[in-house]
């Protein structure tokens, strides 16, 4: 039984597949969105408390003379070692978690929608979150095709990309696990189109309770 009284759909998907872009579309269609990326954006934003945690944890060398987070330094250094990249989740994940509970909270108690998306990289890798989901998607494309988008996106190398869909759940497990997956090796419109219809589908039946 999910934790917040308007049901919630989990959007996961990995790195360059395209969840972000499925948010969007999410969002267009007046469903309320709640991004654990944004969330993660936001706690290690300037000034930030954890800032101070990270750089006591990781050392000076991964913050600029003005005393920002390097992000892409960090970033290739957590997933090109496991045990650093454990340090860090240990760190930002529970409060990554707590400012999603009070969001989704606050979008079911002040918008009562009829069901409202969480966007998480990590949904199956994270048990945490498995109280609030009521039914999952996976949005997947190909693997090549993942390293594109990622490039193009984050301006990163390919074997950076590689390194992160690594220390990710893999595409076989992460589809196995999904209640719907969508195919997104089209266009945008496509993607559009196809998040249309399952909107439909969630709108217009009880899919979404468990």
């Amino acid at each position: 039984m999910s934790l917040i009284h308007t049901p919630v759909i989990g959007l996961t998907g990995g790195v360059g597949s395209g969840k972000s872009e499925a948010a969007k579309k999410f969002a267009k269609l007046g469903v309320p969105v709640v991004d654990t990326d944004e969330i993660s954006r936001a706690l290690t934003a300037d000034n930030s408390p954890l800032l101070l945690e990270i750089r006591s944890i990781f050392g000076a060398e991964f913050f600029t003379n003005e005393g920002k987070l390097d992000r892409t330094k960090l970033r290739n250094h957590i997933f090109g070692n496991k045990e650093e990249r454990l340090k860090l989740e240990a760190l930002m994940h529970p409060a990554i978690y707590d400012l999603a509970l009070q969001q989704l909270s606050i979008n079911a108690d002040q918008l009562n929608p009829p069901y409202q998306i969480l966007v998480l990289p990590l949904l199956f890798e994270n048990d945490r979150y498995q109280s609030l989901i009521n039914q999952s998607i996976a949005i997947d494309c190909d693997e090549n095709l993942q390293v594109e988008r990622a490039m193009v996106r984050s301006q990163l190398s390919a074997p950076d990309v590689r390194a992160m869909m690594a220390a990710q759940l893999s595409r076989i497990n992460r589809i196995s696990r999904a209640d719907f997956v969508i195919d997104n090796n089209g266009s945008l419109e496509d993607l559009e189109e196809k998040i249309t219809e399952i909107h439909k589908k969630f709108i217009n039946s009880c899919i979404v309770s468990k």
